[in-house]
């Protein structure tokens, strides 16, 4: 017997033959599906930004910390491809493949060493070993994807209680104020920045993640292991994953606290937080957090797009349609109609328009049509629409852009919102000027620097609240009940916490047009203590009128300025009034007067 299958084994030479013809064969089948590496965009335009401006997120100066239409950055020309607004900074790719960053950096996530506020608020450049060809950021971390498939990332991913580091180095984990290349054992075609985590698609289709977990986002993770606190701690959540799918992915896209990706037979699938059914998964998978991968409601199709923010979602399909679903409040869904939307919706004021970009803030939407126009709809009490104003819009409304400019891209931040803008007559346009913050704020340059800081751990920690109660409405199902308290639903987007704050942001709107009003009013009355030059119109007239003591009398407490004697004075007065005999021409006693009082003040003001 044993020789015997020692003999069949040497003897099946054709059918070990067949074996091996049909193992490529099958491989093959399984490697059909690849993606490209893409490369660096060839349209070039220009960032124009637009909202909160407070710790240097706009780009435009230290003057300008707030603004309600979109500005030109000029510093960083017109030669850009992509520009991706993070919570508190600015991300932007030029044409040769170099990162630009401005804003917030108390966590890294400029990936440039800065001195203070100015350095960083000024557009700078990011040392990467190679070119970049596509960028991401979220909340206090930036990504990006090189022309040889690696991903570099700087910054940090936070949670509930706080920073929670960006990768993990041994067995701690901390910020990185430098690009860290992502150890993702495949090559990358794609990524994706959530809040705090970031999405990352290989070439052959697998989806990789690392961040934060508490809410499902990273769709690896079991809800006892999403947590700092469980056995392994920062290591399951720092360190690159693959998420487990039944077919290749073709595109991801991250939201606040979600992930979407379409299969390659089109099928969107998604996973975390579904508290308002922003992902489009309803049943008994409403109303709460999924921790692993969810086939949605989207019907199958080429999606172009998708953005999702804190509590809903905007999702453009292979027509360019744009669709909503989600929380209703504010506006944001764009339906006019009350209540929330558990499937996607079609947006009636854009069914006539086809978009080529959408955008999801916290509480707000955009999109851009292929004719060039950018509209935004939702919270806006940052005037971070770029609509013109302050306050909330309940349908799309058109941003104005300086003609002949054209939009290509949006992206939406946390108080922020950049456009990627290009020129489509190729014509030098000049920048709109920057606007002047009011005189108050210019006097105080100094308090500004001083309560920088102050103001961004005020917002750090603000957000920190806002990611611990953005969950779902079952909190002991989504993160334990040792977080019970924590994690109470959506209690930063409802109405009782974001509402004053839309309003005590519009009541100190009217403060600052009082103020510009006043300034502007002031301005008229500035010329008049410069603009008479009263000494030699007093010298001519003072021959004529001067006979009188208070003309004399006015002369003298003049004269120690042109460095005349009064004795002089006296003395060539009365000899021109006898000489001419009053026989000029007399000039009346009140323009005397008249050019004798700028010149007292001209004199108390030297």
């Amino acid at each position: 017997m044993p020789a015997a299958r020692g003999v069949k084994r040497t003897a099946s030479k054709a059918s070990a033959s067949t074996e091996a013809s049909s193992v490529p064969k099958n491989k093959k089948k399984r490697g059909v599906f690849q993606l490209e590496i893409p490369s660096i965009p060839t349209k070039t335009g220009r960032v124009y930004t637009c909202g909160m401006g407070d710790v240097g997120q706009l780009g435009l100066g230290e003057d300008i910390m707030e603004t309600t239409k979109f500005k030109y950055v000029s510093s960083m020309g017109d030669n850009m491809v992509a520009v991706c607004a993070g919570g508190m900074h600015t991300v932007a790719l030029d044409k040769d493949g170099v990162v630009w960053t401005f804003g917030c950096n108390d966590e890294g996530a400029l990936g440039r060493p800065t001195s203070g506020d100015s350095e960083e608020g000024t557009p700078g450049t990011v040392t990467l070993p190679g070119k970049a060809v596509m960028i991401s950021a979220g909340d206090s971390h930036t990504a990006a994807l090189l022309e040889n498939g690696d991903v570099y990332a700087w910054g940090s991913f936070r949670d509930s209680h706080g920073s929670m580091g960006l990768l993990m180095s041994g067995r701690s984990a901390a910020p990185s104020k430098t690009p860290i290349r992502l150890s993702v054992p495949e090559t990358a075609a794609r990524i994706a920045s959530g809040a705090d985590h970031l999405a990352v698609l290989t070439t052959s289709g697998a989806v990789y993640t690392v961040g934060c977990g508490e809410q499902g986002q990273l769709g690896r993770l079991s809800q006892r292991s999403a947590s700092r606190d469980a056995r392994q701690g920062f290591s399951a959540l720092l360190v690159p994953g693959k998420v487990t799918l039944k077919s290749p992915i073709a595109a991801i896209w991250a939201g606040y606290h979600a992930t979407f990706a379409l299969d390659s037979s089109h099928t969107m699938m998604a996973w975390g937080l579904n508290n308002y059914s922003q992902l489009g998964i309803t049943g008994t998978k409403n109303k709460t957090a999924l921790y692993m991968p969810s086939t949605t409601s989207f019907p199958s199709g080429a999606w172009r797009h998708v953005a999702c923010g804190q509590h809903h979602s905007i999702a453009s399909d292979e027509r360019g349609a744009a669709h909503a679903l989600g929380r209703q409040e504010y506006g944001r869904l764009g339906l006019e109609r009350e209540g929330d939307a558990e499937t996607l919706e079609l947006i009636p004021a854009l069914k006539n328009h086809t978009c080529v970009s959408v955008a999801c803030g916290t509480s707000n939407s955009f999109a851009v049509t292929d004719n060039g126009e950018i509209y935004a709809w939702g919270m806006g009490s940052e005037g971070q629409l770029g609509i013109g104003g302050s306050s909330d819009a309940a349908r799309p409304s058109p941003a104005p852009l300086p003609a002949p400019l054209r939009a290509r891209a949006v992206s939406a931040g946390g108080q922020h919102t950049c456009l990627l803008v290009e020129d489509p007559e190729k014509v030098n346009v000049t920048p709109p000027p920057a606007e002047k913050e009011p005189a108050e704020q210019k006097e105080e340059p100094v308090k500004v620097e001083e309560d920088s800081r102050k103001k961004r751990q005020n917002k750090r920690q603000k957000k920190d609240e806002e990611e611990v109660s953005s969950t779902s409405d079952q909190p002991q199902k989504v993160n334990g009940k040792d977080k019970d308290s924590a994690m109470e639903v959506d209690d930063t987007d409802n109405t009782q916490t974001e509402k004053p704050e839309t309003k005590s942001d519009e009541a100190t709107a009217p403060s600052t047009d009082k103020q510009e009003t006043e300034t502007a009013m002031e301005t008229p009355e500035e010329p008049k203590e410069t603009e008479p030059k009263p000494e030699d119109s007093k010298t001519e007239t003072a021959d004529v009128e001067m006979a009188e003591t208070k003309e004399v009398k006015d002369v003298k407490e003049t004269e120690p300025v042109n460095g005349a004697p009064d004795s002089d004075v006296t003395e060539k007065i009365t000899t021109e009034k006898a000489s001419e005999n009053v026989a000029s021409e007399k000039v009346p006693s009140e323009k005397v007067t008249e050019s004798s009082t700028p010149s007292e003040e001209a004199v108390k003001t030297a």
